[in-house]
């Protein structure tokens, strides 16, 4: 930056300048010899210096000029010259005179323009630091004069009331933005205010134009003329909103924690720094049994046992002292009269700053533990006692809850049982009872026995299914590639699906194997299929998809984490609700119209699946369509050289008549088997059950083949009749023979013994004496 001249420079050089301009021009004009006498071309250098230097650069150059006038050649010379010469200097002197006043002056007013700008900068910053303040402390104020209703608003307040800046709105105008709750209690303030002179702080509520309500808190002084009259009120408006919530918040925490605190079944208290109590809950209160504000200055020394007190004394300034958390335990005297052990936990709790603040402790009676360990045994009795005698009120609730699950379940178990037997019996019973009326009636007697036999197939298809879903079915596993399956089966599911539905097989299990019976898996994919078509309107698809799918724990009911085979049937109908599937897996349950479904196919599905070591799923929701996915147990490949499933054999030719024991507990049952085997050629020994075969067994009489029942009363079943028999007769061909194995089927898992399921025909028991007999060859 450039070095600033001095005034008196800019003086100097302006006089010189100005003087050698007059003399110049005074040369040019009037010649040498006038040229530099006095004149008023002069003047000029005069006011700049006086403007300048101010008034002594002024008088400077007014002298400089009288002597430049008087060394003039032939000034004094002249008779007017002393005339022209004092004339030259007064005028001189005034012209020096008024440029330094017009200098001071101008000074002056530059001196004020100055502070007059300094005075405003000051304004301004402190009307900015007035509205940052407001900004930040949630204010306005206000100046209103009560004999015109003018006021004076600032930033602040319009910003309170959610106002634009403008004309301050009138008194009416700020009840009228005060909430209607508030209003009357404001305006009678107001009223009061000017009739008293005096106004309260008052908190109320203002509703903003965009609805948003705040906070108010009010302060104002009203002000007096010389009468005494109240003239003008001055106020400020404090945002209190967020004071207001953090307060309710605080207010509702604190109804919290004391709902809470009350509720507890604990003693409860807080303490000050002096260890005198600010708070207890109703649990203290009810035990001392007094009224709260007792309750609270309470001294507990009244209530300790003596044989206590002076240690829970000592521990207690102890624990006091440490600031640490610490624990009593002493017997003090309930409301009722009985002493009580109770172990209190204290806690040091702090201030904002890290001060201590008193203590938060609890106390709960631990009685009950002090006698326990006074007589333990005792105790232990009656704890055990109590513990026997809630698990078996548990057991016995567990076991009606059961009961009537099951009842449930059975009777509709039973119901639907009864509902298709009876169906098929009507078939039975009428075709028998038409062809014992008109035994001549050949052509009537071979429809009947069709439509007989046909009802008691059906018969045996149902118990299959019952047994599936019970899981007691006796399957014949193989190896099975389900995709193979599948596509050897994709033509018949096409037409029970039909033209109307979209059908897609899709799979994506190449190569991944089951062992399962391949023909209860066609069952139930089939089943699966018809559930879909018929809950799928025209126009809708079915998808059946295959994949292998990892599987987490618990993911599907009872299976455990790996590797499944899945197959999975979408579609597209109208789903099912939550209750729907929680029952879709019961026998006979079913949505369809009567007669459109007997409820057993997915039961079926759910047995299968089940007795192969896999599990069903369901995903479904009303209207969302329905998932069915079954997972299967994948299988390794059998290693090289495993030999194949051989294929069934042919029975060998057919063996001379055997004398047969036959070992049937159902008198009906053993009498149609009795006539199948005579009409077989066979003689036959009847006995009731292992008791009266036992004898038989043991005696001289001929015995070629034993048939028996493998579920019979007694407790023994006819695997144990077997091994007995094959033992005293070594060699001996042995068919067991049941309708529905139960438990006993695990002890027929594993037996040597061909097992004929019932029921069966007199042709499926001449294939299956051969094949026994052909075995018991095999075994020689």
């Amino acid at each position: 930056m450039p070095r600033r001249r001095p005034p008196w420079l800019h003086a100097l050089g302006a006089t010189v300048l100005a003087l050698a301009a007059a003399v110049g021009a005074r040369l040019a004009f009037l010649g040498a010899d006038d040229g530099l006498a006095a004149s008023a071309t002069y003047f000029p250098a005069f006011i700049l210096a006086a403007y300048h230097g101010g008034l002594r650069w002024g008088w400077a150059a007014l002298a400089a000029s009288v002597l430049l006038g008087i060394a003039a050649p032939g000034l004094l010379a002249v008779a007017e010259t002393a005339d022209q010469l004092l004339l030259f200097v007064a005028s001189g002197a005034l012209t020096v005179v008024a440029a330094g006043l017009l200098r001071q002056g101008l000074i002056r007013m530059n001196d004020m323009r100055k502070a007059l700008q300094h005075a405003r900068d000051a304004l301004q910053r402190s009307e900015a630091t007035a509205r940052l303040a407001e900004e930040i402390g949630g204010y306005g104020f206000w100046d209103r004069d009560i004999l015109t209703d003018k006021s004076i608003w600032s930033s602040g307040l319009y910003r309170i009331y959610g106002l634009e800046p403008g004309p301050p709105p009138s008194l009416r105008e700020v009840l009228q933005r005060i909430h209607p709750d508030d209003r009357d209690m404001m305006r009678r303030l107001t009223i009061e205010s000017l009739t008293t002179g005096r106004m309260d702080p008052a908190e109320f509520r203002v509703v903003r134009p965009d609805g948003d309500v705040r906070w108010v808190m009010s302060r104002a002084e009203m002000i007096r003329n010389a009468q005494g009259e109240v003239v003008r009120a001055v106020g400020v408006n404090i945002d209190i909103t967020e004071q207001r919530r953090a307060n309710q918040k605080l207010r509702e925490s604190e109804a919290r924690f004391h709902a809470l605190a009350d509720s507890a079944p604990v003693l409860l208290w807080v303490s000050r720094p002096d260890n005198t109590r600010e708070f207890v809950n109703k649990t203290y209160v009810d035990f001392l049994g007094v009224p709260y504000d007792e309750a609270v200055a309470f001294d507990w020394r009244r209530r300790v046992h003596p044989d206590d007190v002076g240690r829970i004394v000592e521990e207690q300034m102890l624990g006091e002292s440490s600031l640490k958390p610490f624990t009593l335990e002493a017997r003090f005297l309930r409301r009722d009269g009985e002493w009580r052990w109770i172990r209190s936990v204290s806690q040091p709790r702090l201030d904002p700053s890290g001060a201590f603040a008193g203590l938060i402790g609890i106390g709960y009676d631990i009685t009950e533990a002090h006698r326990a360990e006074e007589d333990l045994t005792r105790i232990n009795e009656l704890l055990a006692e109590r513990v026997q005698a809630a698990l078996a009120e548990r057991d016995q609730a567990e076991a009606a809850l059961q009961r009537a699950q099951k009842l449930e379940a059975v009777g509709q178990l039973t119901g639907g049982v009864a509902h298709d037997f009876n169906n098929l019996l009507t078939v039975v019973i009428g075709a028998l009872d038409l062809m014992q009326r008109h035994p001549d009636d050949a052509d009537r007697r071979e429809r009947m026995i069709e439509a007989a036999l046909g009802a008691a197939r059906r018969g045996e298809r149902l118990t299959q299914q019952l047994l599936a879903f019970s899981r007691r079915q006796n399957l014949r596993p193989e190896l099975v590639c389900v995709d193979d399956l599948l596509r050897e089966s994709e033509p018949l599911l096409r037409r029970v699906v039909g033209e109307a539905v979209t059908f897609t097989l899709a799979s994506a299990a190449s190569g991944a194997l089951a062992r399962i019976d391949p023909s209860q898996l066609e069952a139930a994919v089939m089943n699966m299929v018809v559930n879909a078509r018929d809950a799928t309107a025209d126009g809708g698809a079915i998808r059946i998809e295959t994949r292998v799918a990892p599987l987490a724990a618990g993911e599907v009911e009872d299976l455990s984490a790996g590797q499944y085979l899945c197959v999975a049937v979408h579609d597209t109908g109208v789903g099912m609700a939550p209750e729907v599937i929680a029952r879709v897996f019961e026998p006979f349950f079913t949505t369809k119209e009567v007669g459109k479904g007997t409820g057993l196919g997915l039961s079926q599905v759910y047995g299968f699946a089940r007795q192969s070591g896999g599990g069903v799923a369901i995903d479904s929701a009303p209207g969302k369509g329905a998932t069915v996915r079954f997972f299967l147990p994948l299988a390794e490949a059998e290693p090289p050289g495993a030999p194949a499933p051989c294929p069934l054999e042919p029975p060998p030719p057919v063996h001379p008549a055997l004398s047969v024991l036959l070992v049937e507990d159902d008198d009906a049952v053993g009498d149609l088997v009795f006539a199948m085997l005579q009409e077989l050629g066979h003689s036959v020994i009847r006995a009731a059950n292992v008791d009266d075969a036992e004898p038989i067994l043991r005696g001289d009489q001929t015995v070629d083949l034993l048939l028996t029942d493998l579920v019979m009363p007694g407790g023994r079943t006819g695997v144990d009749l077997a091994r007995e028999a094959t033992a005293l007769r070594v060699g001996l061909p042995v068919i067991l023979s049941s309708g529905y194995t139960g438990d006993a089927l695990s002890a027929a898992d594993g037996a040597p013994w061909l097992l004929l399921r019932k029921p069966y025909s007199a042709e499926t028991l001449a294939h299956a004496i051969e094949t026994a007999l052909a075995r018991a060859v095999e075994a020689v």
